[in-house]
Formats: structure tokens, C-alpha cells, sequence
């Protein structure tokens, strides 16, 4: 894995800073900074970034430290593969979010990034429910090729990853972490396995450990993979729905189980049904829809 001058140093950069694409383009218009940042003079790093001097100054010193170090080996060796927003493996429907990651991490079938995507995703104190949910809904999207796309967590998400491999699917998990951390810990051996058999995702470069702000900005990119979204069980109050209104905000069609109306898990997608959310009851009814729409289009 050999990197140009310019992407070692946006590597160099992410690591010590992993800052959007949003926050990037201010480093390389309308003077490109980022080419000379270690001789550039601090006010100007924190006048392009709009951050204060100090932290300019320090950032700097991080980057001068990063670009000597041999990231693409150190990557390697760690079954690593960067993808910064440049290379032509990043999916081009990132693009479209309002702060699309500079650098994607993967572990695994990074060939996954290609193809029809659709992302299963649901509560944490998922039911008995969910999982009946996903053998109705699941072999069908698998029979035509769609990768599930989902975020590794407890519960909805752990169950999506895991039908889709039963089923013989193809399966994208993406991370609010660093590679060198895994949460929650229990899904030690799913993430183990699909980092050799499927993939993993992450914008965070792999020391980051994972933090509550770091989980709605995951969310965005589950949904930004995703030509729709399905959500199988969701509280009133749930985390889930913060992924539903990404996916809202992109113009991405989602689709809800119904579920019990005595259920705590089945009070927020009830209320996303009653909202104009299309409601599914097995993964045919979401091939057909997402077919014709694309034949349409």
C-alpha cells in the first residue's frame, strides 16, 4: 500500500485531527494548506480551520510528529486499508451528506462498498420480535443481492449481522470507534468474523476509543451508504430514530415493521407508521418498492 505525498499527509492530518470533509475543504480552499502545513505559520492554520491558535499550534506539532511515522505500514500490518475521500473505492453516495467523512477505515471485503446497500437497523433491547422480524425480511434482500448495512450494536443491529450470514448475505458494519477498540464487548467474535468475511467501516482513526457524540455521527453514514433504511423495533425515546431522520433528511425511503401496540420496543415505530413511514411486513414488499423506484429512476 503506497500513498502519494499529498494522501500521507490528509493521513497524517486525520490521525492526529480526524476532521469531515466539510471542515477539510476550508484547509484546501482557497489556498491549499494542507500542502505545506507543517511550514505553515500557526495563525494560519487557525485562521483556515476557525480554531483557536493554541490548539493551531498544537495540532501542528501532532501533524509534524504523524508525517514521520509510517502510517501505511503501520496500517497494513493491522489489516487496515484507508480510504480517503480521493480514492475510488469511497462510495460516491457519501458525497451527498452535509459532512461526509474525509477517510474511511475498513477491515475486510472492502469490494462490499460497491453493489445495492439497504440498512437494518432497531433497538439495543430488542425482542424476541426482531428476531422473527429478520428471517422474514432478511432472505429476500439477500436473494437479490443487497448488502445489510447496520452499526455492530447490542441487540437489532447484532441480529441484523448475523441473519444476513445465516441467510448467505453479505453484511457492512459501521463502527463509532477506532480499530483498536470494540464496543460492546460481547461482539468480539462477530466483529472477528466479519472483518475476515465481510466488512468493517469506521471514520475514526484507530486509537479513537468510542464516545456518545461518536454514535449519531456513525448513524449518518449507515444511513449515506443506504438506498433505504428499515427499522425493525424502536422506543418512543430511542437512538434509533436519530438514524430515521438522517435518512429522512437524505431522501431515503423508510420502512417500518408494525409491531405490538402493548410493546415498548414497537411504541416509536408505530409512531414513524403514523408519520408516512412505509410499513413492510416481509423483505418482498421492500424488493418490489426499491425495485420499481429504480426503474423509474
Amino acid at each position: 500500500m503506497i500513498f502519494s505525498v499529498d494522501v500521507h499527509k490528509l493521513l497524517a492530518l486525520h490521525y492526529v485531527y480526524p476532521l469531515t470533509l466539510q471542515k477539510l475543504q476550508q484547509l484546501l480552499s482557497p489556498v491549499d494548506v494542507l500542502s505545506y502545513f507543517d511550514q505553515a505559520q500557526p495563525s494560519e492554520i487557525a485562521r483556515a480551520l476557525q480554531i483557536p491558535l493554541p490548539k493551531a499550534v498544537q495540532l501542528q506539532k501532532g501533524f509534524q510528529r504523524a508525517n514521520c511515522l509510517s502510517l501505511e505500514e503501520a496500517y497494513s500490518s493491522a489489516d487496515i486499508y484507508p480510504i480517503p475521500f480521493n480514492h475510488s473505492l469511497y462510495p460516491v453516495h457519501l458525497f451527498e451528506l452535509p459532512s461526509p467523512p474525509t477517510v474511511l477505515y475498513v477491515k475486510g471485503q472492502y469490494s462490499l462498498l460497491g453493489g445495492k446497500h439497504i440498512a437494518i437497523i432497531g433497538s439495543r433491547k430488542a425482542t424476541g420480535y426482531t428476531k422473527t422480524v429478520m428471517d422474514v425480511i432478511v432472505p429476500p434482500l439477500v436473494e437479490h443481492e443487497y448488502t445489510v448495512v447496520s452499526g455492530l450494536a447490542r441487540g437489532a443491529d447484532t441480529l441484523a449481522h448475523e441473519a444476513t450470514m445465516k441467510y448467505g448475505g453479505k453484511t457492512i458494519a459501521v463502527l463509532g470507534h477506532g480499530f483498536h477498540h470494540l464496543y460492546p464487548r460481547e461482539n468480539k467474535m462477530l466483529a472477528e468474523k466479519m472483518a475476515e468475511e465481510q466488512l468493517l467501516i469506521t471514520e475514526y482513526p484507530p486509537y479513537m476509543k468510542p464516545e456518545k457524540w461518536h454514535f449519531p455521527m456513525r448513524n449518518r453514514i449507515i444511513s449515506g451508504l443506504s438506498s433505504a433504511l428499515v427499522v425493525t423495533e424502536a422506543a418512543l425515546r430511542s437512538g434509533t430514530l436519530i438514524t430515521t431522520e438522517c435518512a429522512l433528511e437524505q431522501g431515503k425511503d423508510v420502512f417500518v415493521v408494525p409491531g405490538p401496540i402493548d410493546s415498548e420496543q414497537s411504541k416509536g415505530t408505530n409512531k414513524l407508521l403514523l408519520e408516512g413511514a412505509i410499513p413492510v411486513c416481509n423483505g418482498y414488499q421492500i424488493v418490489d418498492i426499491l425495485e420499481l423506484f429504480s426503474s423509474k429512476s
